[in-house]
């Protein structure tokens, strides 16, 4: 079955979606009897095109890797400096919109903005952003519900690191008691420097930036707003909660010393940057801090950038998962996992 897809955005994200489906073409239609078809593409500072046909999706990324741009691909289509991804999405045949813009956790926006007319012109919406997934969620998926078609989010909290598809098939039929992790990379880095190498905070964070694990200004994850919003992701998907960030107790890492650090190794005990929530009678408690866990803890073993998470189930007991939370091509695979979600609903339905 081919399925029409259309990109808003083509950084990091897109160009690694982009690669799988070039790399993969072949597997994945004899596997899964998968086409994807690129009908459109659009990004700010690249330019944008529409075709109709499809695009040669090895010839557009020989062209991006040589420093040109999205609408000097040649061939019948209409290209320009820039579409608007509001009309792109109006103009466009795609089946599947792959939101793929910045995050802004603040405002959510543009991408809410995209995502809500995906789904009221009959686009299913899959997007690895969490503005939309943490301020929006439960009014997207209810507008989403509403037209029959799907919102999918599994790159919002572990990139490629399958979490919420767990529930849909693996894990289905187990009730969630609690959900905690570690969920922010450039901290653990910090944590685990500082315990491994002797380093201070502000040395540990110098070398993060240094490495490429940490912004210019590392606030959104060392303060753990980054955490945050992917906790109250979590909560509101697989809890059934109704979060904001507001809602969340929020304690970061930049007040723990390097003293701290140590005299928790020689309790053999651990500092964890740690994401947890819970249900409390009819509501859902969230919370974000630093926490001394026992080396017993599976979350005390995850050093570096590594991000995990550790469900409390009632079936099943305590599972840890662990994987990388960032990456091109991993976030770019968390990308066609949802695509790929989408294509089996599909091909149930027209089976019917």
């Amino acid at each position: 079955m081919e399925l029409k897809i259309g990109l808003i955005g083509c950084g990091t994200v897109g160009m690694g979606l982009l690669e799988i489906l070039e790399k993969k073409t072949e597997y994945l239609k004899d596997k899964y009897g998968f086409e994807a078809i690129i009908v459109a593409i659009t990004d700010k500072i690249k330019g944008s095109i529409l075709a109709p046909e499809g695009i040669n999706i090895k010839k557009l990324l020989a062209l991006l890797n040589d420093g040109k741009r999205i609408d000097q691909y040649s061939g019948k289509n209409e290209t320009a400096e820039t579409i608007d991804p509001l009309d792109m999405i109006e103009k466009c045949e795609a089946e599947i919109i792959a939101e793929l813009t910045y995050t802004d956790i603040k405002t959510a926006e543009p991408a809410t903005s995209y995502i809500k007319k995906a789904l009221r012109t009959g686009k299913h919406v899959v997007t690895s952003n969490k503005g939309p997934a943490a301020l929006y969620y439960n009014e997207l998926r209810k507008l989403a519900q509403q037209n029959n078609l799907s919102f999918r989010i599994e790159g919002t909290v572990m990139s490629g690191t399958p979490v919420f598809s767990l529930f849909e098939s693996g894990l289905a039929g187990n009730e969630i008691r609690e959900v905690k992790g570690i969920l922010n990379g450039t901290t653990n880095f910090i944590l685990t420097k500082m315990e491994q190498d002797n380093m201070d905070y502000a040395d540990a964070l110098r070398l993060a930036q240094k490495l490429g694990y940490a912004e210019a200004d590392p606030t959104a994850d060392v303060e753990g707003y980054d955490a945050v919003a992917k906790i109250v992701i979590l909560s509101n998907v697989l809890l059934e909660g109704d979060l904001t960030p507001a809602s969340v107790r929020r304690e970061g890492i930049t007040a723990l010393t390097r003293e701290q650090v140590l005299a928790a190794k020689e309790q053999g005990l651990r500092y964890k940057l740690i994401a947890q929530t819970k249900k409390v009678g009819n509501s859902v408690d969230a919370s974000v801090s630093p926490q001394k866990l026992p080396l017993s803890d599976p979350l005390a073993g995850i050093m570096g950038a590594h991000n995990a998470l550790t469900f409390d189930l009632d079936l099943m007991g305590k599972i840890t998962i662990q994987g990388t939370g960032a990456g091109k091509i991993e976030t770019g695979y968390s990308i066609l996992a949802d695509i790929l979600a989408i294509h089996r609903r599909l091909k149930k339905q027209e089976f019917r």
